[in-house]
Protein backbone atom coordinates (compact mmCIF):
# COMPACT_ATOMS: atom_id res chain seq x y z
CA UNK A 1 0.00 0.00 0.00
CA UNK A 2 1.30 3.44 -0.94
CA UNK A 3 1.43 5.86 1.98
CA UNK A 4 -0.37 9.21 1.91
CA UNK A 5 1.23 12.29 3.47
CA UNK A 6 -0.55 15.65 3.43
CA UNK A 7 1.49 18.83 3.88
CA UNK A 8 -0.87 21.79 4.06
CA UNK A 9 -1.47 25.21 5.52
CA UNK A 10 -2.58 25.17 9.14
CA UNK A 11 -5.14 22.51 10.03
CA UNK A 12 -6.42 21.90 6.48
CA UNK A 13 -4.69 18.52 6.23
CA UNK A 14 -6.08 17.30 9.54
CA UNK A 15 -9.56 18.48 8.57
CA UNK A 16 -9.35 16.58 5.28
CA UNK A 17 -8.17 13.44 7.06
CA UNK A 18 -11.03 13.72 9.57
CA UNK A 19 -13.56 14.18 6.76
CA UNK A 20 -12.15 11.13 4.95
CA UNK A 21 -12.47 9.14 8.19
CA UNK A 22 -16.11 10.20 8.41
CA UNK A 23 -16.87 9.22 4.81
CA UNK A 24 -15.03 5.88 5.08
CA UNK A 25 -16.26 5.23 8.64
CA UNK A 26 -12.69 4.43 9.74
CA UNK A 27 -9.24 5.96 9.84
CA UNK A 28 -7.24 4.70 6.87
CA UNK A 29 -3.82 3.22 7.64
CA UNK A 30 -0.57 4.82 6.51
CA UNK A 31 -1.82 8.41 6.40
CA UNK A 32 -0.26 11.42 8.11
CA UNK A 33 -0.46 15.18 7.85
CA UNK A 34 1.77 18.12 8.66
CA UNK A 35 0.31 21.60 9.00
CA UNK A 36 2.59 24.58 8.41
CA UNK A 37 2.15 28.32 8.17
CA UNK A 38 3.45 30.81 5.65
CA UNK A 39 5.89 32.07 8.25
CA UNK A 40 7.51 28.65 8.69
CA UNK A 41 10.87 28.22 7.04
CA UNK A 42 10.63 25.15 4.78
CA UNK A 43 14.16 24.13 5.76
CA UNK A 44 13.22 24.12 9.45
CA UNK A 45 10.15 21.90 8.85
CA UNK A 46 11.97 19.53 6.48
CA UNK A 47 13.51 17.19 9.12
CA UNK A 48 10.10 16.70 10.78
CA UNK A 49 8.47 16.11 7.39
CA UNK A 50 11.09 13.46 6.55
CA UNK A 51 10.46 11.66 9.84
CA UNK A 52 6.68 11.79 9.41
CA UNK A 53 6.96 10.50 5.85
CA UNK A 54 8.84 7.43 7.12
CA UNK A 55 5.83 6.60 9.29
CA UNK A 56 3.59 6.07 6.25
CA UNK A 57 6.11 4.42 3.91
CA UNK A 58 5.91 0.63 3.96
CA UNK A 59 8.35 0.36 1.05
CA UNK A 60 5.84 0.92 -1.78
CA UNK A 61 6.29 4.69 -1.81
CA UNK A 62 4.48 7.79 -0.63
CA UNK A 63 2.13 10.20 -2.35
CA UNK A 64 2.47 13.74 -1.04
CA UNK A 65 -0.63 15.91 -1.24
CA UNK A 66 -0.34 19.65 -0.73
CA UNK A 67 -2.71 22.56 -1.10
CA UNK A 68 -1.24 25.47 -3.10
CA UNK A 69 1.68 24.99 -5.47
CA UNK A 70 4.43 27.50 -4.75
CA UNK A 71 3.47 28.06 -1.10
CA UNK A 72 5.43 26.85 1.93
CA UNK A 73 3.74 23.41 2.18
CA UNK A 74 4.47 22.60 -1.46
CA UNK A 75 8.03 23.91 -1.14
CA UNK A 76 8.57 21.38 1.66
CA UNK A 77 6.95 18.63 -0.42
CA UNK A 78 9.16 19.43 -3.41
CA UNK A 79 12.25 18.73 -1.30
CA UNK A 80 10.90 15.27 -0.42
CA UNK A 81 10.12 14.09 -3.96
CA UNK A 82 12.07 11.09 -5.24
CA UNK A 83 10.72 10.23 -8.72
CA UNK A 84 8.93 6.90 -8.77
CA UNK A 85 9.13 6.51 -5.00
CA UNK A 86 7.84 9.77 -3.48
CA UNK A 87 5.57 11.81 -5.74
CA UNK A 88 3.57 14.97 -5.10
CA UNK A 89 0.27 16.47 -6.22
CA UNK A 90 -0.84 20.03 -5.42
CA UNK A 91 -4.42 21.25 -5.06
CA UNK A 92 -5.60 18.72 -2.49
CA UNK A 93 -9.34 18.48 -1.86
CA UNK A 94 -11.59 15.92 -0.21
CA UNK A 95 -12.56 14.30 -3.54
CA UNK A 96 -8.85 14.06 -4.42
CA UNK A 97 -7.95 12.54 -1.05
CA UNK A 98 -10.77 9.99 -1.23
CA UNK A 99 -9.66 8.95 -4.71
CA UNK A 100 -6.06 8.61 -3.49
CA UNK A 101 -7.18 6.43 -0.60
CA UNK A 102 -9.23 4.28 -2.96
CA UNK A 103 -6.45 3.57 -5.46
CA UNK A 104 -3.30 3.32 -3.36
CA UNK A 105 -3.08 -0.45 -3.70
CA UNK A 106 -2.24 0.16 -7.38
CA UNK A 107 1.12 1.32 -8.76
CA UNK A 108 2.30 4.91 -8.27
CA UNK A 109 1.55 5.97 -11.86
CA UNK A 110 -2.06 4.78 -11.63
CA UNK A 111 -2.46 6.34 -8.19
CA UNK A 112 -1.28 9.73 -9.42
CA UNK A 113 -3.58 9.65 -12.46
CA UNK A 114 -6.62 8.64 -10.38
CA UNK A 115 -5.81 11.20 -7.67
CA UNK A 116 -5.52 14.09 -10.13
CA UNK A 117 -8.71 12.96 -11.90
CA UNK A 118 -10.50 12.82 -8.54
CA UNK A 119 -9.59 16.42 -7.83
CA UNK A 120 -10.56 17.56 -11.32
CA UNK A 121 -13.81 15.57 -11.42
CA UNK A 122 -14.75 16.81 -7.96
CA UNK A 123 -15.16 20.37 -9.28
CA UNK A 124 -18.50 21.01 -10.93
CA UNK A 125 -21.15 23.67 -11.24
CA UNK A 126 -24.25 22.74 -9.28
CA UNK A 127 -27.59 23.78 -10.72
CA UNK A 128 -30.73 23.98 -8.64
CA UNK A 129 -33.60 21.77 -9.74
CA UNK A 130 -36.53 23.78 -11.07
CA UNK A 131 -39.82 23.23 -9.34
CA UNK A 132 -42.88 22.13 -11.33
CA UNK A 133 -44.18 25.73 -11.42
CA UNK A 134 -41.02 26.68 -13.37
Amino acid sequence: MIGIFLITHGSLGESLVQCACHVLNKRPPQIAQLGVSGQDDPLDALPLAREMMKLVDSGRGVLLLTDIFGATPSNIALKLIVPGQVEGVAGVSLPMLLRALTYREKDMETLIAKTVAGGRDGVMLMKAARDAQG
